[in-house]
């Protein structure tokens, strides 16, 4: 009877070990963007749907800051800044992509909507 309690019981504590090390495979990251519209939103927000190794995003607009979990065995938090530099977006430190910044909108670019 000792043993299938203590079998029980090992049995449980790996499941819970294994449960906890699964939620805390990824890492979440913000990162202060340029955007400036709901168009920025959805171009940043398809970058991040392409990123190996993003679980989730949410870019608001409000802040301009761009929240991504991931899973930092697949993707840095460089690399995902670099994504975001890649379509025309200033990412915390890194400047916009020059190629990338000018195949944005008008509307998207420093002070498109106050023209």
């Amino acid at each position: 009877m000792k043993k299938i309690i203590l079998i029980s019981t090992i049995a449980i504590l790996s499941t819970n070990i294994s449960f906890a090390q699964k939620q805390n495979k990824y890492e979440e990251i913000k990162i202060k963007t340029s955007a400036v519209c709901e168009m920025c939103k959805t171009t940043i927000e398809k970058a991040m749907a392409y990123e190996k190794g993003v679980k989730s995003f949410e870019l608001d607009l409000k802040t301009k800051v761009l929240t991504v979990k991931y899973n930092p065995k697949k993707t840095t938090p460089e690399k995902i800044k670099k994504a975001v530099t890649l379509v025309g977006y200033n990412a915390d430190e890194m400047p916009a992509d020059s190629k990338g910044y000018e195949k944005l909108p008008d509307c998207c670019k420093k002070d498109g909507h106050n023209k």
